[in-house]
């Protein structure tokens, strides 16, 4: 299979780990050390296998944005750091995942019984969990049957940068617990994560990188997409991202959900003198977004993106936009990425520790008593944008070099992994 190679070069040689940094790991482990040429293969004559096998699995195929963005990114670092890599996704919904991603291999882990799954997973060297918030109740014990499978297999594992929470269901706590110590390595997307994950008792070392999504290269996303999507040319443009409520407004019904939303929107279309494009990331946003239009006084300033976009076409987009207010965490990632001044809605806990990460203060309570003081909170963010913006790239750039170190992990746990899989065929 062709593999596009564009946008490779983001990471640099072997996604930022040098001879040096390589040598001194798998000397801290008294293990021979590997040079980046052992890492970075040319690449197999024609009619071999490729040299590395690597297993993804997460909530790849549901069409959310966000995660789609994770595995993007996760596929660009692990095609810049490895030129001979196989790759196999475990996905919920293949076709999906086989339309929009160039992967060797997808599978629809959903579907198949353990039996199917095991074969699958035994012909890695490398199975990556992750990245995103997968470790939470009720999924996480169906995200962690391929590890084990794959520890049963003698398969390396890792946590690929992964989010937690909540985890009070007991099944799912202690499969938690089971499983992760027994992994070659543990990265989590922020300290809010590790937190849980020390709560419950998990006990081994982990490490807090970065969301994979901030290693994300753009794509162009055109004047003409803009006029395609019926927004007119020349207005200051204002991104919205939307999603219910739930957690993170516990006491706010959906009517009063969407009438606050609806107050912002107005806001931001009267205070910043624009035009309001809502951004679903998920189908369920564009239900959600067409509703809280429907309770704007300035109804005909909303227009709410209809296409399909890639996750780089709407970090693109973000060139043209003034200013992003939003609930969703991956559009604020690219808001802050593209260096656009970002405002977030209160929704759940990894929003917040992304705030906290780029130095970002906490904003106010999504319900109909705070309203004034979340749109004063807007109006205040508005005004100190400019000065606000040095100090979110400085945190942003510390971000992206945690989020490669992640990568760097994952080389090292192929250096260090036992041969498995393809690599054990070769042998």
């Amino acid at each position: 299979m062709q593999i596009e190679r564009e946008n490779l070069g983001f990471l640099g040689k072997a996604g930022g780990m040098d001879d040096a940094c390589t040598t001194s790991i798998l000397a801290r482990r008294g293990q021979q050390p590997a040079t980046i040429a052992d890492l970075q293969r040319i690449g197999p004559p024609p009619g071999r296998s490729p040299t590395t096998a690597i297993g993804i699995t997460g909530s790849y195929g549901g069409l959310n944005a966000g995660d789609e963005a994770i595995l993007t990114a996760m596929i660009a670092a692990l095609r810049g750091a490895l030129s001979d890599v196989s790759l196999t996704v475990f996905s919920r919904v293949a076709p999906q995942t086989r339309a929009h991603h160039a992967v060797e291999a997808v599978v629809p882990v959903r579907s198949l019984a353990r039996k199917d799954v095991r074969r699958h997973v035994a012909s890695l060297d490398l199975l990556l969990l992750g990245g995103g918030g997968i470790l939470y109740d009720g999924e996480a014990r169906h995200y962690l049957r391929e590890v084990r499978l794959a520890q049963q297999a003698g398969v390396a594992t890792m946590a690929y940068a992964v989010g937690a929470g909540p985890l009070t269901d007991p099944e799912d706590r202690r499969i938690v617990q089971e499983l992760l110590p027994l992994m070659d390595a543990v990265t989590v997307r922020d300290a809010g994560a590790g937190r849980i994950l020390e709560d419950i008792g998990v006990d081994c070392d982990v490490e807090v990188t970065a969301d994979p999504a901030l290693l994300l290269d753009p794509e162009p996303f055109s004047d003409t997409q803009l006029r395609l999507e019926g927004i007119p040319p020349g207005r200051r443009l204002v991104g919205l991202s939307l999603r219910e409520p739930g957690r993170a407004a516990p006491g706010l019904d959906a009517e009063d959900a969407h009438r606050v939303l609806a107050q912002v929107a107005d806001f931001a279309v009267d205070r910043l003198e624009c035009d309001i494009v809502f951004i679903p990331m998920e189908e369920c946003d564009i239900r959600l977004s067409h509703a809280v239009i429907s309770r704007m006084m300035r109804a005909h300033r909303g227009h709410v993106l209809t296409g399909r976009y890639s996750p780089r076409e709407l970090l693109g987009l973000m060139q043209h936009l003034t200013m992003v207010i939003g609930m969703r965490l991956h559009l604020l990632i690219f808001a802050a990425l593209a260096d656009v001044p970002l405002f977030a809605l209160p929704y759940a806990p990894k929003v917040a520790d992304f705030l906290d990460a780029i130095g970002t203060p906490p904003n106010g309570r999504l319900d109909g008593e705070s309203v004034g003081a979340l749109l004063a909170a807007i109006d205040r963010a508005w005004d100190l944008r400019q000065q606000r913006a040095a100090d979110t790239s400085k945190h942003v750039a510390a971000l992206r070099r945690r989020s490669s170190r992640t990568v760097d992990i994952a080389l090292d746990c192929l250096a260090r992994a036992p041969a498995t899989g393809r690599s054990a065929l070769r042998a």
